[in-house]
């Protein structure tokens, strides 16, 4: 049976890796005081792009699309939800909105994570919010090809905790967290990545876990004093990375029931991310702050400096404040002037800086 316990994380052998990736997020934490200081107006910029970047991907992670239009219209909250997949973006909308405002309020307690899930389904008639499951789960997977087998079944990958034990757990993961978060001997940023693969291997809820266990992510973060994910959708990183993320939670949860996984791949993993999400803030905040560049030479910046082509999706992610219309009449003016080469045709048409080729 499974024991929680993060007091054993003091003896976890850490890597070289992995400390040099715990150092470097302190140094973001520090230049991010300076942001938030100085900066507000560019940081509100930010903040509004990753709401709806992270309202997108942690849905379709979860196979929840809409158009990207109606997408923005949810999240600004100009539009009512009109299907299902609507209302659950609409859910996360919210639940994501309290944890950017109000995480300093919000404990990692079992009433606070049932109440985040009530919202997370607050436009659900479904009846799934604010309750543990009531019958045991389990996680399933495809092949690698998305295929089920012969008999139309698809294999179980891991066996969550019994429905009659989830508060039990729940109780107990909680308990230990607070036991440890303000122990000076265990970083925060080992604890919080340990304590998101125990919540998904616990899976509490008949629906929504993954979708909770971003929004866990976040919360802790913030607590801690992490907050790149206002500014820079973590959830949108996870998404481009999914395959690696499904990877290393099946790596970090094998023998998780009987104490012997091995929670470092599952670590390295949320630490790379947040490092990611921290180096794109810190682009994205210096394209900003240049303020009096023209839309073209915002545009070169970004594609000068890649070391990889782009499409004309990458350049929106990446260049937030500019819209599509001017960002295409900056791509033509960039290719006109052969400062930029386009390579490909179509949908799959990628820009690339001139010197490169």
């Amino acid at each position: 049976m499974k024991e929680i316990n993060y007091r054993k994380i003091e003896e976890m052998p850490i890597t070289i890796e992995v400390m040099n990736m715990i150092s470097a997020l302190h140094e973001y934490k520090g230049r991010q005081e300076l942001y938030i200081e100085t900066q507000p107006e560019i940081l509100e910029r930010l903040m509004e792009v990753a709401r709806i970047q992270s309202t997108e991907a942690s849905n379709k992670i979860e196979g929840i699309y809409t158009s990207d239009a109606r997408l923005k219209e949810i999240v600004q909250k100009k539009s009512e939800p009109r299907n299902r997949n609507e209302k659950e973006i609409a859910g996360y909308r919210e639940v994501l909105g309290m944890i950017h405002d109000s995480y300093s309020y919000i404990q990692l307690k079992p009433n606070d994570i049932l109440t985040l899930h009530k919202y997370l389904y607050s436009y659900s008639e479904s009846g799934n919010g604010g309750h543990y499951k009531m019958v045991d789960n389990y996680i399933e997977e495809e092949d690698k090809f998305g295929e089920e087998d012969e008999c139309g079944n698809k294999s179980v990958r891991f066996q969550p905790v019994p429905a009659i034990l989830t508060a039990e757990y729940i109780e107990s993961l909680c308990k230990q967290y607070e036991d440890v978060i303000n122990n000076p001997n265990i970083a925060p940023l080992l604890v919080i990545p340990c304590v998101i693969l125990d919540f998904l291997c616990i899976h509490p809820f008949g629906d929504g876990n993954g979708r909770m266990s971003r929004l866990l992510t976040l919360l802790l973060l913030y607590k801690a004093g992490y907050l790149v994910g206002k500014y820079i959708s973590i959830e949108m990183v996870v998404e481009k990375s999914k395959e690696t993320y499904y990877e290393v939670l099946q790596d970090s949860s094998i023998n998780w029931h009987e104490n012997t996984n091995d929670y470092m791949p599952f670590i390295r993993y949320t630490l790379g991310t947040i490092i990611n999400a921290y180096k794109d803030f810190e682009d994205r905040f210096i394209l900003l702050e240049k303020k009096k560049m023209t839309s073209p030479e915002r545009v070169y910046s970004i594609i000068e400096r890649s070391l990889v082509k782009l499409g004309k999706s990458d350049i929106m992610t990446l260049c937030p404040e500019l819209s599509q219309k001017t960002i295409e009449r900056a791509l033509k003016k960039l290719t006109d002037d052969g400062k930029i080469a386009k390579v490909g045709a179509g949908k799959s048409t990628m820009y690339v800086d001139v010197k490169r080729l």
